[in-house]
């Protein structure tokens, strides 16, 4: 059925899209799919769909999405876990909507292994309208992929920058940094190859303080590692708590948040909050200081960041 979005509040209410021109565009949102075939172990979705996956019909998806362009929407954000689940209904939707609406935009997220994959199909989406393309990398550590079971690895992930970078296509990573396997070494890692890759301005400075969440029935909990962490449910955060073995690197996770929040408030760019972050990778472990980063072009994004 098409959704009732009639008790909503009105769309300019929600998060807008932000251009590097400086222009704001009313956002809607709409599933072409819903529930994903992958089983990554981390992700919540699995645990509700168990690996199901089910398209929407084309004709629910785009009467859903003209009844919000009729109440202003100017781009759409697909909320599918993964677009690429079924890549060939996927663009069969977004194929049609160009041609109904040319001056829509949209924004969707495919796993790094669909784009390294499907890529013969990613001029599709540019040509279709596509903003960016949203990411769950997680991570540039090789072990810590592994536990997760992403289905990629860390070359896997400068295959696709480089193969979105190729198309023209703006990639937005999504990573989850802190796990009980972080080091400050890899952290670091994670910062200095973020920048190398010019990447800076396409991650939401969140990405870079979110700590790892494991709710219940978590596949994560399957991991003798894990359960050996874990130290109670917490119910108000709906994950259970578990704790770094380096207290240094906990401790720095809780410093990115506050200094993310202070930068959200200050109105900082993401540079200039990522500049920040590094300062405080390297007090908590004596690094050197970052090199001044390179003038880079802002990417489109959602003034309300989001993540995988």
């Amino acid at each position: 059925r098409i959704p009732d979005r009639s008790g909503l509040p009105a769309l300019k209410n929600y998060a807008h899209l932000q251009l590097a021109s400086g222009e704001r565009r009313i956002v809607g949102y709409t599933e072409a799919s819903r529930g994903c075939r992958h089983m990554c172990r981390h992700c919540p979705v699995v645990q509700v769909y168990g690996g199901a996956f089910r398209v929407v019909q084309p004709e629910i998806v785009l009467a859903d999405i003209r009844r919000q362009v009729a109440a202003g929407a100017e781009h759409i954000t697909f909320g599918d876990p993964d677009f690429f689940n079924g890549p060939g209904h996927a663009l069969a939707v977004v194929k049609a909507l160009h041609r109904e609406f040319p001056a829509l935009t949209y924004d969707v997220t495919i796993k790094i292994e669909h784009l390294l994959k499907f890529s013969s199909r990613l001029p599709v989406l540019l040509d279709t309208g596509c903003a960016f393309v949203t990411s769950a990398a997680e991570s540039l550590d090789d072990p810590v992929l592994a536990l997760l079971e992403k289905g990629h690895t860390r070359s896997d992930f400068f295959r696709a920058v480089e193969l979105m970078q190729a198309a023209g296509l703006p990639l937005a990573p999504t990573f989850i940094p802190f796990t009980p396997w972080t080091t400050l070494a890899g952290y670091q890692d994670l910062l200095r190859q973020s920048a190398d890759a010019g990447l800076v301005e396409n991650v939401s400075p969140v990405q870079f303080a979110i700590r790892l969440l494991i709710p219940q029935r978590s596949r994560l909990l399957e991991l003798p590692e894990v359960r050996a962490r874990i130290d109670g449910f917490d119910g108000e955060m709906l994950s259970y708590r578990w704790r770094n073995p380096d207290p240094t690197v906990d401790e720095l996770q809780a410093q990115v948040e506050q200094d993310v929040a202070a930068a959200g408030r200050e109105g900082l760019s993401r540079s200039e909050a990522y500049s920040r972050i590094w300062n405080l990778a390297c007090e908590a472990s004596a690094a050197s200081a970052m090199p001044e980063l390179p003038a880079r072009a802002t990417i489109p994004f959602l003034t309300e960041p989001w993540y995988c």
